[in-house]
């Protein structure tokens, strides 16, 4: 199980460079990687649509991402928008 932790900052001036950060670790990461949202302080949509892209890369390769530590705001986020259960979210307020 390979693991990828995202920076503190995921806003829409961080989403493009951290994307391909994120499908480049995710690339040759084996099955089931994961991502290690804890770190995540300041954050907007484009976290989501970040994780979601990262989601369909790895789905492309017949496994399932998975997102750990996520704060509040980004499952809250997730949520809203319907897709939490893509993203296989458990965030850090839960004890996961």
């Amino acid at each position: 199980m390979t693991t990828v932790t995202l920076p503190t900052k995921l806003t829409i001036a961080e989403a493009s460079a951290t994307l391909a950060q994120l499908q480049q670790a995710l690339a040759v990461a084996g099955e089931a990687p994961v991502v290690n949202a804890a770190p995540l302080q300041v954050l907007d949509t484009s976290a989501v649509a970040v994780l979601l892209e990262c989601e369909r890369s790895v789905q492309q390769r017949g496994t399932r991402l998975l997102v750990q530590g996520a704060p509040v705001k980004l499952v809250a986020l997730a949520r809203l928008y319907g897709v939490d259960g893509l993203l296989g979210l458990q965030d850090a307020s839960a004890g996961a």
